[in-house]
């Protein structure tokens, strides 16, 4: 029998061997706490939130409902939406209690994802 040579993108530990199924990280997992703000990830929804601040009664119902805090508040009020980190989920809207228009509506994304 004959051994079959490790291929260069083979993992190897710090003694030169090979790491077992064991020591090598799982994909896609997050290792520190706190870094999601350096990732934007808005980029790849289809629908995008737009608040009508005259209709706004600042409940704040959608930024308590957001997952991914893209519901920007300044002293109490509402002022925008964090596009490069909305995912265009539609929560924020349906949330929100103002009748009979909400004052968030959902648009398909034209792929613009700058702030209006």
């Amino acid at each position: 029998m004959t051994k079959q040579k490790a291929s260069s993108n083979t993992k190897k530990d710090s003694a030169g061997g090979l790491k077992g199924w064991k020591d090598v990280p799982q994909g896609g997992l997050i290792l520190e706490a706190g870094n999601a703000a350096q990732y934007k990830t808005g980029g790849w929804r289809t629908m995008k939130p737009i608040h009508d601040e005259k209709k706004c009664i600042n409940c704040l119902f959608c930024w308590v409902y957001c997952p991914d805090s893209s519901i920007l508040v300044k002293d109490g009020k509402v002022v925008g939406i964090d596009y490069d980190h909305c995912k265009g989920c539609g929560i924020c809207s349906r949330e929100c209690p103002v009748k009979p228009e909400k004052a968030i509506k959902m648009i398909k994304d034209e792929g613009n994802n700058d702030k209006i």
